[in-house]
């Protein structure tokens, strides 16, 4: 025989199930610099490195104020980091994204089904797409498509997968579009 509930275990779990279906924001640091994201605060969840990235006293007031009104600061699992770092290699994006921006896609591949990104960094929404994440920017446009990028020498042209200087003549390499991806745009929000 099952233990009887009271009426406020019944509401508590409720709660919790409702939750589990709301949709989440996973926020980069962009959300507390711009201050515009226009989301409910608890419904927030973020990385302890985006604290690091906050410079200016009023995007760490931000964050501080969004604590005090339930954000969520949470640690990424390791094995979603192990994953977003895969992929950020193979759309050759993983020179351009910091620890922090590994940690905040690794945090919203762990809520793909339930959460939306904020970001502004092209090169995070363009890794989050190839994911399956829903993007959403703070005060840029959406990517419109998504990239798999290369390096080309300035000197001789030869093209590589990673690298800052050409290992045939010496000279810098340069980013550069290698292609678009078909019928990969990203999911809208």
């Amino acid at each position: 025989m099952l233990p009887k509930r009271n009426s406020g275990d019944n509401e508590l779990y409720t709660n919790r199930e409702k939750r589990k279906k709301m949709t989440s924001y996973i926020a980069d640091s962009a959300v507390f610099i711009m201050g515009n994201c226009g989301v409910d605060s608890s419904l927030l969840i973020t990385v302890p490195s985006v604290a690091d990235e906050l410079k200016s006293r009023d995007s760490m007031l931000r964050f501080d104020l969004a604590k005090e009104e339930g954000l969520r600061v949470e640690w990424p699992e390791p094995e979603m980091v192990k994953e977003v770092r895969k992929k950020a290699e193979q759309t050759r994006d993983s020179e351009e994204l910091s620890k922090t921006d590994l940690e905040i896609l690794a945090k919203a591949l762990e809520h793909r089904e339930t959460a939306v990104l904020l970001t502004d960094d092209y090169a995070v929404q363009n890794v989050a797409v190839q994911l399956g994440i829903q993007v959403k920017p703070i005060a840029q446009k959406k990517i419109k498509d998504v990239l798999i990028w290369q390096k080309q020498c300035t000197g001789c042209k030869k093209t590589f997968d990673k690298g800052d200087e050409c290992p045939i003549c010496g000279s810098p390499l340069k980013k550069k579009r290698k292609r678009k991806l078909k019928g990969k745009g990203y999911r809208e929000s």
